[in-house]
């Protein structure tokens, strides 16, 4: 049996062109869909994770008002920065790449950004929203995976879902997810502390990835047709090629291809997901800034 490859690639495309459709219609009642990505020093990964959104808000028509600041920006002049873009009703998104430099607070910046402008899905009351079934942000990662599962025609109703990792990023808002009526998973959520690993895995339908290690699970650890989401991303050393490395998940990936029923690659699997994911944020801020303002102007 060879497991069928979950595209990321497509997927994403498919929902970016959701999104552009609606960013079009938007912009026909003069709303114009507006992201300001702020980048501080220049990471190279984070430089490169900004230039792909930069790349999206650009296919889906949105306007970019993305921010460079040196690595010597004080922690005081990037939330005056996202002060002034929380006031600045034409920026409908605000997100700050991570990781900052050492002398930056995260969570002072997270807590900064406007829930309702809160695309990433990090504020405490969007993390609330999700957790108690409300609207709001979900965090971009995460929803990609869920929105993978729907599109990729897995079914998830009563399904035991297995995911490794309880990073506040990915393991535990998936955790919760998958959980909701929606989704309607049983869930069980396994980390460094998780003893037995391999026989928890091996009861699970769907087994969800976010260790951040290569070869976290391998295929001695799923059961036959087991669906298997990757979302790990690590850079190892690799001399053929030109970089001198070369991605690979969390999981054996030519191991667990010829076990499970579904897989994602790495790269081009989960990874895609999360810029579709923030773009289709982005426009849902749009709207709900839109209605808002029709709601204290009715007669605008």
């Amino acid at each position: 049996m060879s497991a069928q490859i979950i595209d990321g690639k497509q997927i994403a495309a498919d929902v970016r062109a959701d999104v552009a459709q609606k960013v079009a219609d938007l912009k026909k009642s003069g709303i114009e869909p507006c992201l300001a990505v702020i980048l501080v020093g220049d990471n190279p990964a984070s430089v490169s994770y900004v230039t792909g959104k930069q790349k999206a808000l650009a296919e889906v028509g949105m306007k970019d008002r993305s921010v460079r600041l040196p690595g010597t920006t004080s922690e005081a002049e990037l939330l005056s920065l996202i002060s002034e873009l929380n006031d600045d009703k034409t920026v409908h998104g605000i997100l700050v790449q991570l990781p900052l430099p050492e002398h930056i607070s995260e969570d002072k910046v997270i807590m900064a950004i406007a829930p309702e402008k809160d695309v990433d899905g990090f504020h405490p009351v969007s993390v609330g929203n999700m957790v108690i079934g409300r609207d709001g942000f979900l965090p971009c990662t995460p929803h990609g995976v869920i929105e993978l599962l729907r599109r990729a025609g897995i079914q998830t109703a009563g399904k035991h879902a297995v995911v490794i990792g309880r990073s506040n990023i990915v393991g535990k808002p998936l955790s919760i997810l998958l959980a909701r009526k929606d989704v309607n998973c049983t869930v069980t959520m396994c980390h460094t502390g998780t003893k037995n690993l391999a026989d928890i895995t091996r009861l699970a339908d769907i087994v969800i990835v976010a260790s951040g290690r290569p070869h976290t699970l391998t295929a001695g650890m799923v059961r036959d047709s087991a669906v298997v989401i990757d979302v790990g991303v690590n850079r190892i050393p690799d001399s053929t090629k030109k970089s001198g490395f070369r991605l690979v998940g969390d999981c054996d990936f030519d191991e667990l291809k010829d076990k499970a029923s579904f897989i994602t690659p790495v790269p081009g699997g989960v990874g895609p997901m999360t810029i579709a994911m923030l773009m289709r944020n982005t426009l849902e801020a749009a709207e709900r800034a839109s209605a808002s303002a029709g709601e204290e102007n009715p007669h605008a």
